[in-house]
């Protein structure tokens, strides 16, 4: 009895938590439908705020920049950072600390002592604030993600893979390439994901950093969010579109290759 009371309990609240954090969610869905202005009263399906955002040249440059920098931070941070835990793997007890502890400064940082931090960077050097400084905050805060998921891969990895390979005639690259990277790709995957995240959500840091009119979809909410304007929910729809869009082709490419991997053989 008492069993079937916990059973009861943990079901209804994973159904509160799950209400918490989806309706919201589901009302921005619907009310970017919304035929009138009103954020609380739903009267009637229209496309009006759809066709008014993609209209508007100014939401389309910030989601053309999200999207742009996003991809940009996530290929390089990602690049940078598995290489970087590669190497750190075959460092020294003690470099190896060190490199993780400077690693794990930006996360624990708040966002803001970061973005801060960052303009006095760029402002001392006399970097002109735009899309290359933007570009450059994001991948900073990217690559320790990418460290942190790519590590435990590696570290459960047999120490000799490698140099097994080189003994079997491949080359430095080769056995990286063929040998190391294929085991820790999950680690690479989910690092690479986080960065994205990261990156195309970011407002703090990228507030201190942007200029010159290069604005990412963060900032323009927030300079939206001053006065009603129905266009943010169709903005966030079309946000949460790309978002689950991304994780449907990452979840479906691991099973589509598994399905021809098991007809092959």
């Amino acid at each position: 009895m008492e069993k079937k009371k916990r059973r009861l309990f943990s079901k209804i609240l994973l159904g509160l938590t799950a209400v918490f954090f989806y309706v919201p969610i589901l009302y921005i869905i619907l009310f970017s439908f919304n035929s009138s202005r009103s954020l609380t009263k739903f009267e009637g399906f229209s496309l009006r705020w759809y066709e008014k955002m993609f209209a508007d040249s100014t939401m389309m440059q910030s989601v053309a920049y999200t999207v742009i920098i996003a991809l940009l931070a996530t290929i390089i941070s990602t690049i940078l950072g598995t290489l970087t835990a590669i190497g750190l793997s075959k460092s020294k007890k003690i470099m190896k600390g060190i490199v993780e502890q400077v690693n794990n400064l930006p996360i624990l940082n708040p966002e803001i002592v970061t973005g801060i931090g960052l303009l006095m960077f760029f402002s001392a050097l006399g970097v002109r604030k735009g899309f290359l400084t933007l570009l450059l905050a994001h991948i900073m805060f990217c690559i320790p993600y990418v460290i942190l998921s790519v590590t435990p891969k590696l570290r459960s990895l047999d120490p000799n893979l490698a140099d097994a390979a080189l003994d079997l005639g491949a080359t430095p690259m080769q056995a990286l390439w063929k040998v190391i990277v294929p085991q820790i790709r999950p680690g690479i995957i989910s690092g690479a994901l986080i960065a994205f995240t990261m990156s195309f959500d970011d407002f703090i840091i990228s507030y201190f950093v942007t200029g010159n009119g290069v604005n990412n979809i963060s900032i323009l909410v927030y300079t939206m969010s001053k006065r009603v304007n129905p266009s943010i929910n169709a903005l966030s729809t079309l946000v949460i579109l790309l978002i689950t869009l991304a994780l449907f082709i990452v979840n479906i490419i691991p099973i589509v290759k598994e399905k021809k991997g098991s007809k092959l053989t």
